[in-house]
């Protein structure tokens, strides 16, 4: 059985105003702190020394994470699960330009993303500082070039993180899909020999999912970003699922299709 989608018709939101004067100016604060730390994070080890050890680079994009979701959004953070500690492969459904930002107040990873997000104000800025690895889509060559820096980041002991249906599908009204997923990136994970774990990310509203969440159709970043920043709180929801297990086959193609069914069977599953 599906879980609920909110898909209700938007109402005139009488306290979006006044959440303007409170998270307005607790944005422009995280935002201040944002720069300093971007800047420190690029002196700051990002590779752990050891297994389990999780670098002060990291530590310090968790904080910020978490202080741009909880405090400036007020999103209400519920996570499920842990992340396997080391070198692993994480991949997601995509809901928001906020996953981002959601699963590193759970572990840092190095985000694979569209080349667009480093122009996006100060959230490029950040990424790029976070290990973004950007991708010009339809760009072979860029492509190819993405795929080694990805096995590379995760022979050093690093966290890769990617989604792989490819991009947020913009939707108005109906029940959240998870999309296919690309099979070619989790070759990365066959070549650098780490797990790979799935993630079930969701935004909930009163106990149901909340498609809203995600870009409207024709919406812009900044249209999107100062929409949920006056909205009613959210629940952000990510939930770690346990590892796969690696195919008989072995092909990345059944890794994508059982990544897939983990993350839809969870999404479907929500009580």
């Amino acid at each position: 059985m599906r879980s609920p989608v909110s898909v209700a018709p938007a109402r005139a939101d009488r306290l979006r105003g006044v959440r303007y004067l409170w998270r307005v100016p607790v944005l422009l604060l995280v935002v201040t702190v944002a720069v300093p730390l971007g800047l420190l994070v690029l002196v700051l080890p990002m590779r752990p020394r050891s297994a389990g050890h999780e670098p002060l680079g990291q530590r310090v994009v968790r904080f910020w994470s978490r202080a741009l979701l909880r405090g400036a959004f007020g999103f209400r953070i519920r996570a499920q699960g842990a992340p396997l500690p080391g070198a692993a492969l994480l991949v997601a459904n995509h809901v928001s330009w906020m996953d981002i930002e959601l699963v590193h107040t759970q572990r840092a990873a190095c985000f694979v993303a569209k080349a667009e997000i480093a122009r996006w104000p100060l959230v490029g800025w950040l990424a790029a500082r976070g290990g973004t690895i950007f991708h010009r889509r339809g760009n072979p060559a860029s492509l190819s070039a993405v795929m080694a820096t990805m096995v590379q980041r995760l022979r050093q002991g690093r966290c890769v993180a990617v989604f792989p249906e490819g991009g947020i599908e913009q939707v108005e009204g109906g029940l959240a899909q998870v999309r296919t997923f690309h099979a070619r990136v989790f070759q990365c994970a066959l070549d650098a020999d780490v797990p790979v774990q799935p993630l079930a990310l969701s935004y909930c509203r009163d106990g149901r999912i909340e498609q809203d969440a995600g870009f409207r159709p024709d919406e812009s970043f900044v249209a999107n970003f100062f929409r949920l920043l006056g909205a009613a709180p959210l629940d952000a929801e990510v939930h770690f699922l346990p590892p796969l297990a690696v195919p008989a086959q072995n092909t990345r193609r059944a890794m994508a299709e059982a990544a897939r069914a983990a993350i839809a069977a969870r999404l479907a599953s929500r009580q």
